[in-house]
């Protein structure tokens, strides 16, 4: 029996975290944290988790989770993980932290991009990616791992590929994204009221997202070289999803099946990867609820270009989904327990 303790269990993440271990036989989520409603019934907050959850939430004391749980999963805001975790804890239990802490190697850049002093910068080195199609060895021997964000896990995997072959060439790469509002958490703000985002779609953080220099890092790991991208993120009015769809230019002639190759021999294994057939778009609609990310691309022979797409549900493969394949990667599990999620439709 694995022991779970979820700080940020209210918020979305948090929330999907907790409505999939729960179907988990094998698991026991011994404390709900949660800084807004403690000593409040879990089920009472969530109430589809009402005679599910039966336990009242509790506080965000790391040290004391580390006492009682296996391993501790932070979904919570930037800044905090950082400010409470220490070698004792990383000692006791292991940590999946879903926030933006850890996924960025140089402190100078995730301070500059998050305007927040790092509070824990001497376990960055040893925090792992967890993105498991590039990671997967040293996920399953970490102790600290950095769960990647919803548009950089999209963004990476519909792109990778092509990155990796020199297929492309990545100071062209223009990556256009489409997110649910699920995406910019549970807390109340005006922005993201239904009669703000019903019926309307913008684009935000344009020139200066900071999921940015994230998904720079990863690909330039790819790339063998430093690449620099253009990233416009939108919000779309609806609760779950991520549609990317991103430009490059070719780097030589190839045909769809010599591409088509790339990508089936980069994914061929990957339980959670699905490159679709040939003109077929990856839609949102078609992974809502999954661990699924579906991907392909398009060449455009008129502008040398190749147009590489993606989708996935944010909530799940994006942020508690993708939480706890690396958990049952660092328990020695078949990496899809618990996560043979078939998508839900309508």
């Amino acid at each position: 029996m694995i022991k779970v303790g979820i700080i940020g269990a209210t918020g979305y993440a948090g929330g999907e975290l907790a409505r999939l271990l729960l179907q988990r036989d094998d698991v026991q989520i011994v404390w709900f944290g949660s800084k807004s409603y403690v000593d409040q019934d879990y089920g009472d907050i969530y109430q589809n988790m009402y005679q599910i959850a039966d336990d009242v939430c509790r506080g965000d004391d790391m040290e004391a989770i580390a006492k009682e749980a296996d391993v501790i999963f932070t979904a919570t805001p930037q800044g905090l993980c950082a400010s409470l975790i220490n070698e004792e804890i990383l000692s006791k239990a292991k940590v999946i932290d879903l926030s933006a802490d850890f996924r960025i190697k140089d402190v100078a850049v995730y301070e500059e991009w998050y305007k927040i002093r790092h509070a824990a910068a001497q376990f960055i080195g040893e925090a792992v990616y967890g993105l498991p199609e590039i990671n997967r060895e040293k996920i399953r021997s970490a102790r600290l791992i950095a769960n990647p964000g919803c548009y950089p896990t999209c963004s990476f995997l519909s792109v990778y590929p092509l990155v990796k072959e020199g297929i492309i060439d990545p100071s062209t790469l223009i990556i256009d994204a489409k997110s649910g509002v699920s995406g910019a958490g549970r807390g109340a703000k005006v922005n993201n009221l239904y009669c703000e985002v019903n019926e309307s779609m913008k684009a935000y953080g344009v020139a200066g997202h900071r999921h940015t220099p994230e998904i720079e890092e990863q690909l330039s790991y790819a790339a063998g070289k430093p690449v620099t991208i253009s990233f416009t993120p939108h919000l779309a009015p609806m609760d779950r999803g991520i549609l990317v769809t991103a430009y490059a230019s070719l780097t030589k002639n190839v045909s769809y099946e010599e591409v088509k190759e790339i990508y089936d021999r980069y994914y061929e294994k990957e339980r959670f990867v699905r490159v679709l057939k040939k003109d077929v778009c990856p839609e949102t609609r078609w992974i809502k609820g999954s661990n699924f990310v579906d991907v392909n691309f398009k060449l455009d022979p008129r502008t040398n270009r190749v147009v590489m797409m993606g989708a996935m549900d944010n909530m799940v493969k994006g942020a508690a989904g993708q939480a706890i394949q690396n958990m049952n990667l660092m328990f020695g599990l078949p990496e899809d327990k618990g996560l043979k999620l078939v998508p839900m439709f309508p």
